[in-house]
């Protein structure tokens, strides 16, 4: 664009060229490629300040961390507050999933039984997708459908008080060890 037609746009406002108030002020005046430059930088002005669109996985998971531990516990156990809703909380550093469904509380692997890719909740469906194969799996790990051939691996749990003890040590594989697999759960 040259400067005589720049002037010409703003009218006598003297903004020191700026594309974006040419493109609002007088988009036939501008050409193409100064028009796009200015929509790219709006539509990153806005993601910068979060008001673009958003993955529902990103928003719709809760990261937890564990507890301090108490001086009974072990080496291997974790400690969550016991979820007060329906849902999924993980936690990224030990590798666990804490879920509360159906009035009950569960730990899970993080990862996909079929091939260990970490799983993801998805809130609006309330289940477990493995983003590689696409399993699918119940609030309660069950296997719905997809790759995997059997459950989501459970993890040892206690409660005390009000929180949840994990053992993240001490693992159960659904077709491997079906009655701990069951029983590995506490109501909540």
């Amino acid at each position: 664009m040259t400067d005589i037609s720049r002037k010409e746009t703003t009218a006598g406002v003297d903004c020191g060229g700026c594309s974006l108030h040419d493109a609002l002020n007088a988009p036939a005046a501008i050409e193409r490629r100064e028009f796009l430059r200015a929509g790219a930088l709006a539509l990153a002005s806005l993601g910068l300040l979060g008001l673009g669109a958003r993955s529902a996985d990103a928003m719709e998971v809760r990261e937890v961390s564990p507890l301090s531990p108490t001086h009974t516990d072990g080496r291997a156990e974790k400690r969550y507050p016991i979820p007060a809703v329906d849902g999924a909380s993980i936690d990224k550093d030990n590798d666990v999933i804490v879920a509360r469904a159906a009035g009950k509380v569960y730990a899970f692997a993080l990862s996909c039984p079929h091939q260990n890719t970490a799983l993801r909740w998805n809130a609006d469906e309330k289940l477990f997708t493995c983003p590689k194969h696409k399993s699918h799996y119940r609030a309660d790990g069950s296997f719905i459908d997809g790759r995997s051939t059997r459950d989501m691996d459970r993890l040892a749990v206690r409660k005390d008080g009000q929180t949840l003890v994990v053992d993240v040590d001490t693992l159960y594989q659904q077709d491997l060890n079906a009655a701990q697999w069951a029983a590995a759960f506490i109501t909540g």
